[in-house]
């Protein structure tokens, strides 16, 4: 049997400390899976359609990934460890502007090439890995394409060269 005075220990001390432990608990449950989803690997699907680059030793084909949405753009190839030297992510902007990279959580050394509205390269620039410095080349680029670091170099790929795919032909990249 359950006495008065049980019952007021069990409804003022026992149940309250248990409701603030459980919810605690879930407190703690929720922001680990929120840093765990923060630290994982974006894996957007590879666009069916190569993206061809124009060099003087001939053209080059990529696979690509695209991110052309602000999340998908902020994330990039953060975490990502390797990628094929034939990969690239392609970043699509809503218009030319100067954009502005950094390479905060990102262990892979990257190519950044700076690509305007028409799909020329106006840029190249290099990513040090885990480095938050600007990578801001000062020029008008709609696209930003980004490859294996050294891909530029081999394959001869310059200022000046010219990018083909269908998001970059497109009105706006759309």
């Amino acid at each position: 049997m359950v006495s008065t005075a049980n019952c007021f220990l069990l409804r003022r001390v026992v149940f309250p400390s248990l409701q603030r432990v459980l919810f605690l608990l879930a407190f703690l449950l929720a922001s680990a899976a929120g840093a765990l989803a923060q630290t994982t690997v974006m894996r957007l699907p590879v666009d069916p359609d190569p993206l061809i680059i124009e060099t003087v030793s001939g053209e080059k084909r990529f696979a690509i990934e695209i991110a052309d949405e602000p999340v998908e753009r902020q994330r990039g190839l953060m975490y990502r460890q390797s990628m094929p030297e034939d990969r690239g992510m392609l970043f699509i902007f809503p218009s030319e502007g100067r954009q502005s990279f950094w390479m905060k959580n990102t262990p892979l050394a990257l190519d950044l090439l700076f690509i305007d509205a028409g799909g020329k390269v106006r840029a190249i620039g290099k990513g040090v890995p885990f480095s938050t410095a600007a990578i801001a080349p000062g020029v008008e680029a709609q696209f930003v394409l980004e490859l294996v670091a050294g891909t530029a170099q081999k394959t001869g790929i310059e200022v000046g060269s010219r990018l083909s795919h269908p998001r970059i032909e497109a009105p706006a990249g759309r």
